[in-house]
């Protein structure tokens, strides 16, 4: 038997192995998965305008003071409370009405002087409202939301994929940032490699941000145990009197926390005693914020105020999600920047599907 016989097969490196089969993986969960993150991130795309479209569909809801009567307020409650009514939003600058959350998503919107009914909106009948339902729920709830969380761990695995992949050796990285124009195998290649590496942290930090929205629980807890921060509870108390004197306890929220702005009323459930603002302190990224005034139903007391920006790390840092993922921080120039995150993946998407079908042609 000759050495040569003798000796053992070799094997491929792990490293070349390992590089294609994250190849094959990235091509073909992008080109499948990557479908649904490019449909769910146009959605988002229009979701950073959605207070804009509204005013803009609807004019007449901008043509009102941003008044919050507390009268007003108890009409609306007694109303339409029997009706789902789950939270109310109250008049504001940017939009001076009294915004109302039912049951199933259902919105309507009130005049701030007499409270008369002046819009209703739906999954089922608005455009927005229908994409905000698919970028957050993918249509189906709570069992839909558990699936989008799935989708976001394959997109972080897609893009990290994709980074690996394209990671240059010492001495390459100007060839690996390099667009070509010709052929168009290596065009398509090198737009898709090239974008992709260099708005990275832009996808990642919406990828992430989103994943961190559906595992809200989890992630809260994660910062605040690695951080520090609490979370904070309203206290349980007990409503002896059936009505509720709303001007009274509108009325003392609005001094409770000094410097903040009321925004959302929380309809207290039966018998529950407490009555839950959330509330924009100074500094809050948040646009509802994450600051609390909480007061007793039966004499408006005043229970407890919380103020998100006083909070530990970790806590802070679970309140900053939702405003980085939506482009609520940082004025018109970063909602315009999360807009076109919202566009990335299409065009990744685009460029991947081009650059395998010149590569299938090619080989042919």
């Amino acid at each position: 038997m000759t050495a040569a016989a003798a000796a053992p097969p070799r094997h491929a490196p792990a490293r070349p192995r390992l590089r294609a089969l994250l190849s094959w993986l990235h091509l073909w969960v992008g080109l499948s998965v990557g479908l649904l993150f490019a449909l769910l991130a146009l959605a988002g795309t229009v979701l950073v305008f959605q207070k804009d479209l509204l005013r803009w569909q609807h004019p007449e809801l901008t043509q009102h003071e941003p008044v919050a009567d507390g009268r007003v307020l108890a009409g609306l409650i007694e109303r339409w409370s029997p009706q789902g009514l789950n939270s109310i939003d109250l008049p504001s600058e940017d939009l001076p009405v009294w915004q109302g959350f039912f049951k199933g998503g259902r919105r309507a919107y009130f005049a701030p002087e007499d409270g008369a009914l002046l819009l209703t909106r739906s999954k089922e009948d608005d455009a927005v409202l229908w994409l905000r339902d698919l970028h957050t729920h993918l249509l189906g709830g709570e069992t839909g939301e558990a699936v989008l969380g799935v989708f976001g761990f394959l997109m972080l695995g897609l893009l990290l994929s994709g980074l690996y992949l394209w990671w240059p050796r010492h001495g390459r990285l100007r060839t690996h940032l390099k667009v070509h124009a010709n052929p168009p195998v290596r065009r398509w290649l090198t737009w898709h490699r090239t974008l992709g590496a260099m708005l990275l942290p832009l996808l990642l930090l919406a990828t992430v941000t989103g994943v961190g929205m559906v595992y809200s629980r989890q992630v809260q807890s994660a910062l605040i145990a690695m951080f520090g921060g609490e979370a904070v509870k309203p206290p349980k108390t007990t409503r002896q009197g059936a009505q509720i004197d709303w001007p009274a306890v509108l009325a003392r929220a609005n001094t409770a926390l000094p410097g903040a702005s009321l925004n959302r009323l929380s309809m207290p459930k039966d018998g529950d005693g407490t009555v839950s603002f959330r509330a924009r302190a100074a500094g809050e990224w948040h646009p509802v914020g994450r600051s609390l005034v909480l007061l007793h139903a039966d004499d408006a007391r005043l229970l407890d105020t919380y103020d998100a920006t006083r909070n530990g790390l970790g806590s802070r840092m679970s309140d900053a999600i939702y405003p980085l993922h939506s482009g609520a921080v940082g004025g018109a120039p970063m909602k315009w920047l999360t807009a076109l995150i919202g566009l990335l993946p299409a065009f990744m998407l685009v460029t991947g599907f081009l650059f395998w079908r010149r590569r299938r042609a090619h080989r042919r």
